[in-house]
């Protein structure tokens, strides 16, 4: 087994590197000059080399990117070009916790939602309970994450106006504060996860149950409640762990459609609002943030799974 995380931790470090020489170079070829969108029509030539110079703009790309890169693995990504002496690193903190609070929230409450009404679901398999919860969770899955917060804002926002329809408080705002306007946003992303979880988990315990060796422990007899626990479940929710962990990483990366229609002051707005004055260092930081947590997610339940299934474990080896 620990030849196994070794060898899955340094394809995930290989992996981030890879990513980390896409977003560099991606924002390399972004059409304009940051030098210039900084100045505006202040932009002299003798000014837009003495910024250039000063930004290190001047010095070879490759450069750069180490020198990017050897300050992100200390944990310093540089100062904001549109937040004069604001290092990027704290302002991203700020703002993670907010986006921090709101996929915890949903997390909580998404995840054993999405597995019970999945099992149920199986369970009751063309019983009307399980078409109606197959038909509720197809419809929540089509339906874009902006039109369900817009149904929600006009619903419990205006209709009834019973929680706060776009957020007004600051980023740094009390918990107290801040935990009213983060009930509708985080409802839109339970209503979003629960469905596509839901149909993973049904999906899967359809299929084991279907599976021989579930006919055969019926068939000596075994009582059934101890066959769905000890046979069907363990077998049926062990692949739906990637599926949770790639619904969680999304969440924690930001949800910039979410925290948009809410004017929530998470990560994914600081995104927006980065890419509009083109922010590099804080675009650049903030997608290497994202693609860390998605990496570092995703590995964490492939050694779950590998963990919890011992025949797949042999197979690896």
């Amino acid at each position: 087994m620990l030849r196994l995380v070794i060898q899955r931790g340094l394809l995930a470090l290989a992996t981030l590197v890879l990513v980390s020489l896409v977003i560099f170079g991606a924002t390399e070829v972004l059409p304009g000059d940051v030098a210039s969108a900084i100045l505006g029509r202040e932009a002299t030539p003798a000014r837009l080399a003495a910024l250039r110079a000063e930004l290190g703009l001047d010095q070879p790309a490759p450069s750069r990117y180490f020198e990017w890169l050897g300050g992100a693995v200390r944990g310093d990504f540089g100062r904001s070009l549109a937040r004069p002496a604001a290092p990027v690193g704290p302002l991203i903190a700020e703002r993670m916790r907010v986006t921090g609070w709101l996929a915890l929230i949903a997390t909580l409450i998404g995840v054993p939602l999405a597995l019970g009404l999945g099992i149920s679901a199986g369970l009751l398999r063309d019983h009307p309970a399980d078409l109606a919860i197959s038909v509720v969770a197809l419809v929540a899955q089509s339906v874009p994450e902006f039109v369900i917060g817009a149904l929600l804002i006009l619903a419990f926002g205006i209709t009834w106006p019973i929680l706060p329809a776009v957020t007004v408080v600051s980023s740094d705002a009390p918990l107290a504060a801040l935990a009213p306007n983060l009930v509708l946003p985080a409802a839109t992303l339970v209503i979003v996860m629960t469905a596509y979880v839901l149909r993973m988990v049904r999906g899967s315990l359809i299929d084991v149950l279907d599976s021989e060796y579930i006919h055969m422990a019926t068939l000596k007899g075994l009582p059934h409640r101890r066959v769905i626990a000890a046979h069907a479940l363990p077998n049926a929710l062990l692949p739906t762990i990637n599926a949770v962990a790639l619904t969680v990483a999304w969440l924690i990366g930001g949800v910039v459609v979410v925290e948009t229609v809410f004017n929530l002051p998470g990560v994914g707005r600081l995104m927006v609002s980065a890419v509009e004055d083109r922010d590099l260092p804080l675009v650049q930081a903030l997608g290497l943030l994202g693609a860390a947590c998605y990496i570092g997610i995703n590995l964490l339940a492939d050694l779950a799974t590998l963990w919890l299934s011992p025949r797949l474990r042999a197979r690896q080896r």
